[in-house]
């Protein structure tokens, strides 16, 4: 039995040498002119949506101006909260301001730069006013003369009935 312990055991093969793991293969699925074509072609879409945009910018319609009727109406509604702090004097020229500028804009007829008994003159004739319409606007220009040319003794009251009928004569024309 000591000649089996003697002899020496059968050498086992050499292990493999153990390499590293390799580094990762960039592998990149599309080749650089797909790439380049997919730029271009999104650069153009983008530049056809902002172009579009610009465009629909550029020709959209000005807004609708406010008509004659509103512009007078705001103009009354500011002037009447003011009725007791103004002067009646004042707020006459203020009111009848307001409603000369209306009837310019809206019937086309110089209100502004004529008298009224010129004015009303001007209209007598005219089709665009019914006769109920010129009753109104003589009744305010007369109250509205009286206060600024006569210089009666006008209170806030005398304010009010005219801010009353510059609303009428506003409300009761076309617009």
């Amino acid at each position: 039995m000591i000649s089996a312990l003697s002899t020496p055991p059968p050498t086992a093969p050499a292990p493999p040498e153990i390499r590293d793991i390799a580094p990762p293969i960039d592998v990149f699925p599309y080749p650089t002119w797909m790439i380049v074509v997919a730029a271009i072609l999104a650069a153009l879409v983008i530049g056809a949506v902002i172009n579009a945009i610009v465009r629909a910018i550029r020709n959209r319609p000005p807004p609708i101006p406010p008509s004659p009727q509103s512009i007078a109406l705001r103009e009354l509604r500011a002037l009447q909260q003011r009725v007791k702090q103004t002067a009646p004097y004042e707020f006459s020229i203020a009111v009848s301001d307001v409603l000369r500028r209306y009837v310019s804009d809206e019937y086309r007829v110089q209100a502004v730069e004529q008298t009224s008994p010129e004015f009303l003159a001007a209209i007598a004739q005219s089709v665009k006013f019914s006769e109920a319409e010129r009753q109104q606007l003589a009744e305010f220009l007369e109250r509205c003369d009286l206060i600024k040319f006569a210089r009666i003794d006008a209170d806030s009251g005398d304010s009010e009935r005219l801010i009353d009928s510059a609303f009428r004569c506003v409300e009761g024309g076309r617009g």
